[in-house]
């Protein structure tokens, strides 16, 4: 090769690498799962605390009646299961749908299909009473629609459990730990039809059956509601073309776990995961640049008195004393003024530095819990507190998840529970190649040729 060739070749070889690298896998999977359970969380723990009050928010008795909420979604086209009919036992329905979709999505059970129905729940309260909320819900909303198309059970999840523990019930068989390694690698414990002990992929053990039914079920109600006219083109789309896909990642991957089918379903899963993960975290920075030059523009803002007032409302005041306290310091709240417009104005900007972004990242945690204790908006923080977790490093990440394990491990043996009901010990998984540590040895043929899974240099 000529010498122009070569530094030809020099140039795009950066290209490539990151072409492979976003192609291959799926990226951040640290930072989604502990995007996934934030939201999860704080949408399940306002649905809780809101049980006694939810006729009232979304229910018969809200004032935003339902013929307004029929009128104003005729107009914008606002997607929700709730203008399907006005009785009082449908809403009871899709309110502890709800509640169920929000608390598997949580714990990452059939992460895949539990997104979606989590969305679908978020957007039918959220588009029945849009009036109601006190800014997370729109973070919600949003962050609800973008994690629809990432892979966010990676590491955290049942799933990963229930894939780990199938390695680890045929690692010590003599020539079927790799064979289960490469299977399970190269398959989504998301598809309806994952193998958990083994298929047609030569692995023994039963296949999947929750996957399959879960799948034909919510194929029928999806025939069901289309046949009933109450979705536009749009949704109708996304729906089918959804369920369709999972049924199209189950064949490809019972038919030929390791063929070209199954491994370009796997490359347009990273690009859509990774492209998902993009918009998460320019989502974030958005909301704080804009909120920061929205209030430099502010004279409260501008004098450093803006958190004076809150403070002195009756409806941002829980605690009447500890607001006193702080609003009484005139040079605490002047501080905290010009501090809280320049984090959200710099933060987007800090991404350049680790370090510093690191700094800023735990002060804007900080702040948000400083807001859901003085203020009294608990779900808000807790909603921008999952968004900022897109941010964090992944190695504090795996120190805080190993840390947690421990603690369990170690409540789990003071408790006067059999061993046999404990169950079986799972092994640390690592979270791009799926294998657990005491088996990565092993498999080193294994993760080089998953590292030309995606588009190859």
């Amino acid at each position: 090769m000529s010498h122009p060739a070569r530094r030809a070749a020099a140039r795009l070889d950066p290209l490539a690498r990151g072409l492979q690298r976003v192609t291959a896998h799926a990226l951040g999977p640290y930072q989604t799962a502990v995007v996934r359970i934030g939201f999860a969380a704080t949408w399940l723990f306002f649905l809780l605390r809101e049980l006694p009050h939810r006729h009232e928010l979304y229910g018969p008795d809200s004032p935003w009646g339902w013929d307004m909420a029929r009128e104003m979604i005729s107009g914008n086209g606002a997607f929700t299961v709730l203008m399907w009919s006005d009785s009082t036992l449908w809403f009871e329905f899709v309110y502890a749908f709800a509640v169920l979709a929000s608390a598997l999505f949580l714990v990452g059970w059939r992460t895949r299909t539990m997104s979606v129905l989590f969305m679908i729940g978020v957007l039918s309260l959220q588009n029945r009473s849009i009036f109601m909320g006190d800014g997370g819900d729109n973070v919600i909303h949003l962050m609800a629609i973008y994690l629809v198309f990432t892979r966010c059970g990676q590491v955290w999840s049942l799933d990963a459990r229930r894939r780990a523990r199938a390695r680890g019930a045929h690692a010590d068989s003599p020539g079927r730990a790799d064979t289960l390694g490469r299977a399970d690698t190269l398959r989504d414990a998301d598809s309806p039809g994952h193998a958990v002990e083994g298929d047609r992929t030569g692995v023994p053990g039963a296949a999947d059956r929750v996957g399959p039914a879960l799948w034909w079920v919510l194929g029928i109600a999806l025939a069901l509601v289309t046949g009933m006219g109450e979705l536009d083109r749009f949704w109708l789309v996304l729906f089918w073309g959804m369920w369709a896909s999972q049924g199209l990642w189950w064949a490809a991957g019972r038919r030929s776990p390791y063929g070209a089918p199954r491994r370009l379903l796997d490359v347009v899963a990273n690009l859509a995961h990774n492209a998902a993960l993009l918009v998460i975290m320019v989502e974030a920075c958005l909301i704080y640049a804009t909120a920061g030059w929205y209030k430099v523009q502010g004279s409260r803002w501008q004098d450093g008195t803006a958190v004076y007032y809150p403070l002195n409302l009756d409806y941002f005041s829980p605690w009447p004393a500890l607001s006193d306290l702080l609003s009484s310091q005139g040079t605490m709240v002047m501080l905290i003024t010009y501090g809280t417009v320049i984090v959200q104005v710099a933060f987007p900007f800090t991404l350049l530095n680790r370090r510093v972004k690191n700094v800023l990242l735990a002060v804007m945690i900080c702040e948000h819990a400083v807001i859901a204790v003085v203020l009294g908006l608990p779900f808000f923080s807790l909603a921008m507190i999952a968004a900022d977790a897109v941010f964090l490093p992944a190695s504090f990440l795996r120190r805080l998840g190993n840390g947690l394990a421990r603690a369990r491990g170690a409540l789990s043996a003071r408790l006067p529970v059999p061993p046999a009901l404990r169950g079986r010990a799972v092994p640390h998984q690592h979270p791009q190649d799926g294998v657990p540590a005491r088996q990565e040895a092993g498999h080193g043929h294994e993760e080089a040729r998953q590292a030309h899974v995606g588009f190859g240099a």
